[in-house]
């Protein structure tokens, strides 16, 4: 998707170098950001959809441009004045033609930063083996090293920095190793448990990057980056453990699993699904240690750096202790996700459209009806037959999809763009709406809304809306066969969402009588069918 609109999100800070950074709704991008600003930078994002870096603390001190790596126009207007440019996206997973993906965009980015006049661009690629032929690397590693040679060859001098494994709460290499070494005292594992590999912690991968906006000119080339350790994938689950405090693991590697097998493997037993850990596990069939540290001389490490890998996992687990995970591996939109206009919007195009509206009077402020919403997924679940959700997200998972072990990544506070267990977060008005969109595996496009509003006798009336925009024969056939257990998993979804509400906080005084009195009414129901124009707002 490409767009053409600037958003002067705010005012970028300070006199520094203008940097652009693209990914900024992903794992590193919306880590950076940060730290750009604080080292004294300015900064402008160029994403899809902005609405995404909304709930961002650092959001009105950017400025934020729409747009899409392969389209040169937004391109264009993003490097307008820019003196550092950031490539931070990549394809991984969109299906087999990624590699061109790739290959376009970096053109593209290239091209577009020699025609403004960009100083510099710094992409962080993935660590490639030394003794292996590139024919003979994971097609994630190939594509990686391939962007590499297509930004150093653009005529503006480029720093490529190639990691291996990143250590960082959130990170998705961190969740695949944490959900292993916790869940299972005793594994059967593949042979690429005795690869050697030279992690980094994702606080010296953005002290790193940050660095690199103040490379001489004349610097061109690739960086090898790492922790100080050499280990095992093996050596690393077992210090893992010691780290959280676990019992030793039993672990026993086996010839059989395929990167096939192993990337279904660590997707039923993570929350990384299958499509992201093949990548993952396939480039850890081959070594991937550094073989130079020149970036030393540039940009030197601070006393404590760089950080070893048990100070790494001890950081990463405080930051998931302490609910401080300002990104995770899911925050970049899962690959192929719906795009198309809401339902809800003015210009949607129509088509059969599906609803389940229930809407419950709560005896609560509007408040702690809130905080029920906000807490929604996750370990919270979604207050209604668990045993349901946990089937459909077992069969998402079993399919190929994200099912629910994604979790959120925050316990108490959503944001725009948050993945939350198979659904992401596409609206959120605090304390009023939220709206959420799913990422299973679907023939069609569904939504779920749930709402705090006013009864109009001074009292709170929660509203519910589950949406389905079917795609072909076999949308309209999900739809009515699901339909049935409605009641159950959405009627009773909104009466318990109340419920818990009603039990964590007392009714407020001065309300109406229509409100205070009596038991909550039972649900609404409205289903609607074949609509060619949307509904309207609840």
């Amino acid at each position: 998707m490409s767009g053409d609109d600037t958003t002067p999100a705010g005012h970028p800070e300070g006199g520094g170098p203008m940097c652009l950074v693209t990914g900024a709704s992903g794992y590193i991008g919306g880590r950076l950001v940060p730290e750009l600003l604080d080292a004294g930078h300015r900064v402008r994002c160029l994403v899809r959809t902005p609405r995404k870096l909304r709930d961002h603390p650092w959001y009105d001190r950017v400025e934020v441009v729409q747009g899409d790596v392969t389209d040169p126009g937004s391109v264009a207007r993003a490097m307008q004045g820019v003196d550092v440019a950031y490539y931070l996206v990549h394809a991984l997973g969109t299906g087999r033609g990624f590699e061109d993906t790739d290959r376009e965009a970096a053109r593209v980015f290239g091209e577009q930063a020699r025609r403004a006049g960009v100083g510099r661009l710094v992409y962080l690629g993935g660590l490639t083996p030394g003794a292996v032929p590139e024919r003979e690397l994971s097609p994630h590693l190939r594509s990686r090293a391939e962007v590499g040679r297509i930004l150093l060859g653009s005529g503006v001098p480029t720093a490529v920095l190639r990691a291996a494994m990143i250590i960082g709460s959130g990170s998705a290499s961190f969740e695949m190793l944490r959900y292993l070494t916790e869940r299972l005292p005793v594994m059967v594992t593949p042979r690429w448990v005795h690869t050697r590999i030279q992690p980094i912690a994702v606080r010296d991968v953005l002290r790193l990057l940050t660095g690199c906006a103040r490379l001489p000119r004349e610097v061109n080339r690739t960086f090898d980056i790492g922790g100080p350790d050499v280990l095992t994938y093996l050596d690393m689950m077992r210090r893992y453990a010691v780290v959280a405090g676990l019992h030793p693991r039993l672990i026993l590697p086996v010839p059989v699993l395929t990167p096939g097998l192993s990337s279904h493997w660590v997707g039923l037993v993570t929350p990384v699904p299958a499509r992201i850990a093949r990548p993952l596990t396939e480039s850890l069939r081959h070594e991937v240690v550094c073989r130079e540290n020149d970036i030393e001389r540039y940009v030197p490490s601070p006393p404590g750096h760089p950080i070893g890998f048990d100070r790494a996992v001890a950081l990463a687990l405080q930051r998931v202790g302490e609910a401080q995970v300002t990104t995770r591996w899911s925050s970049a939109s899962v690959p192929g996700a719906p795009s198309d206009p809401l339902p809800t919007d003015p210009d949607w195009a129509g088509g059969s459209l599906y609803t389940d509206v229930r809407e419950r009077d709560a005896r609560v402020a509007p408040e702690a009806l809130w905080d029920v919403i906000e807490g929604i997924g996750g370990e919270n679940g979604w207050y209604s037959f668990p045993l349901a959700w946990s089937v459909r997200g077992l069969l998402d998972r079993l399919a190929g999809g994200v099912g629910l072990r994604r979790g959120r990544r925050d316990a108490r506070r959503l944001r725009v763009g948050d993945s939350l267990d198979f659904w992401r977060v596409e609206e959120i008005e605090r304390g009023r709406l939220l709206r959420l969109r799913a990422e299973m595996r679907l023939p069609g496009l569904a939504w779920l809304e749930m709402r705090v509003d006013d009864d109009g006798a001074g009292g709170v009336r929660y509203r519910q809306r589950a949406l389905f925009h079917p795609r072909g024969l076999l949308g309209h056939l999900y739809w009515w066969s699901v339909s049935p257990f409605h009641a159950v998993v959405f009627g009773g979804m909104a009466r318990n969402i109340v419920r818990a509400a009603e039990r964590a906080a007392p009714a407020p005084r001065g309300r109406g009588t229509t409100a205070s009195a009596g038991p909550a009414p039972a649900e609404d129901l409205s289903v609607r069918t074949g609509s060619r124009r949307p509904p309207g707002r609840s």
